[in-house]
């Protein structure tokens, strides 16, 4: 997809299609809220007002309602799109309405479109997040078909304003960054396990490596045993797959912090449950149990490109988890990298066993801040359903500046307890620690757990595993993977690189 910034009058626009974001409405108003819609309205004679008068448009979120031959338009067709109420405005909106256009088009077999956006809304993010979600929008799922596919890409996308847009050139280069990582992201997550085992994610990171300024060092099964990662190691054994950890690094020229950024991502390309056998129903999906680790290889792509003056170092444990007379069995005790002994109680709680060993390997290579993510928990869905993400983090102020750039990125996180009661549910009569606390309280217990291994070290944990798949599709975004994630990493790394200083974190 080609994106671009325009000067330009909303009636002047010209192309396939003029898309205006739409505002609710109170019940007897003629305000609009907009000066494109006010445009719009006034050179067509009032059809605006009339749609809204009529209730045939509400500007509901996302509802679209595409219109052909509008009087004193130089466009054939003119689209708005819902935002709800103006007042709750946000970028991550605009973001979806772009997102929401596209899809609604392509439908049409339209492939161009240009969206206008408002003077008061003119802004690097609001610019940023329309480009990105104008990406997000063109994703596909259906890749690996071959018959009854629609192969089209959505061509061309304009951004329109009254004005500024030469100013406004690098915020659109930052959403493309932004939009192509996240894809990036999906896209691995949608490959199932057979054309994406271990073997070929660590293949697909030196691709990435060789593209960008990254550098990538891959740990094989030698060095993990050379070591000592026995939690990483324990549950790739049943699997014909070998296992690995990538370490990708980004290292900035002359770096303005002395915070050296770690983020760490499970990647199990196909979770079996191993020996404790996950029910068959729904098996299938766990080709999206790397997400974690794919939302990690995206985001170094995009700060890579974006340059963030900050040392990120990326940590991938990658394994396949499968049951077999080799397999990790339940009462196997492990010893991990960080010398904790654990006891298994359940092969199908290996997400954090691998995490265990990246996190301390990631404090050994120098990280002063690690930020994990993990398709960790069911009990994280129970708790949340499929609309924010779990945070659980040890250290308030870090805590909070990570809920900022998740809410700059347009990223729902809720913050989870890690209180101290939580670790007396992981005791083991034979080890230093139990890979899981019980029934309650599961998406708890497992930070818990990961908490042992990141000590004093100011950290997140990110249980993603309701939001890194989409069950039901929206009108912005196909059912399948979502890229949850990608964009809060960058923002994290980009503020974190202007606090100059880790004793601001």
């Amino acid at each position: 997809m080609k994106l671009e910034l325009i000067d330009s009058k909303a009636a002047e626009v010209q192309g396939a299609v003029l898309v205006l974001p739409a505002f609710e409405v109170k019940p007897g108003s003629n305000d609009l809220y907009s000066g494109g819609l006010d445009e719009v309205d006034r050179v067509s004679g009032g059809l605006v007002c009339e749609l809204y008068r009529t209730g045939e448009f509400k500007a509901k979120p996302m509802e679209v309602l595409l219109l052909h031959r509008v009087y004193g338009l130089r466009t054939p067709r003119l689209m708005l799109v819902g935002c709800g109420d103006r007042e709750k405005l946000n970028p991550s909106t605009l973001g979806k309405v772009a997102a929401a256009a596209v899809r609604a088009l392509k439908q049409k077999s339209l492939m161009d479109a240009t969206l206008y956006l408002d003077p008061l809304l003119a802004n690097e993010a609001n610019v940023a997040e329309i480009a990105g979600g104008a990406l997000t929008g063109d994703f596909e799922v259906h890749s690996l078909k071959t018959q009854d596919k629609d192969d089209k890409i959505f061509a061309l996308f304009r951004v329109a304003m009254d004005g500024g847009a030469a100013l406004l050139q690098g915020a659109l280069q930052k959403g493309q960054i932004l939009g192509e990582a996240q894809n990036y992201s999906r896209n691995l997550s949608n490959l199932p396990g057979n054309l994406l085992p271990p073997r070929e994610l660590v293949e697909r990171a030196k691709v990435l490596a060789r593209e960008t300024a990254v550098q990538v060092d891959v740990l094989y099964r030698s060095r993990l045993e050379e070591l000592g990662m026995g939690a990483l190691l324990a549950v790739a054994q049943g699997s014909e797959e070998p296992p690995f950890l990538l370490h990708m690094v980004y290292d900035p020229d002359a770096p303005t912090s002395s915070v050296h950024l770690g983020l760490v991502g499970k990647a199990v390309t196909f979770d079996s449950g191993g020996i404790s056998i996950k029910p068959a129903d729904g098996m299938e999906k766990m080709k999206y149990d790397m997400s974690g680790g794919a939302a990690v290889m995206g985001a170094m792509q995009a700060i890579a490109a974006l340059r963030p003056s900050i040392r990120v170092s990326a940590f991938v444990p990658i394994v396949e988890n499968m049951p077999s007379g080799k397999a990790m069995r339940p009462g196997d005790i492990l010893k991990s990298l960080s010398g904790k002994t654990i006891e298994v109680l359940n092969t199908d709680a290996e997400g954090r066993l691998i995490l265990a060993d990246a996190i301390t390997y990631a404090k050994q290579q120098g990280c002063t801040h690690l930020v994990d993510a993990a398709t960790l928990t069911g009990a994280i869905a129970v708790a949340l359903g499929f609309e924010h993400v779990g945070l659980f983090c040890n250290q308030p102020a870090f805590c909070a500046q990570i809920q900022e750039a998740a809410k700059a990125a347009g990223e729902r996180f809720w913050p989870m307890p890690l209180d101290a009661e939580y670790k007396e549910y992981l005791k083991s009569d034979f080890a230093d620690i139990a890979n899981i606390g019980g029934r309650w309280g599961g998406a708890c217990t497992a930070a818990k757990f990961l908490e042992e291994f990141a000590g004093d070290t100011p950290w997140a944990h990110l249980d993603i595993a309701g939001t890194a798949w989409l069950e039901t599709a929206k009108p912005y975004m196909p059912k399948g993977p979502t890229g949850v994630a990608v964009k809060t990493f960058v923002e994290l790394a980009v503020r974190l690189a202007s606090a100059h200083s880790a004793a601001t974190v």
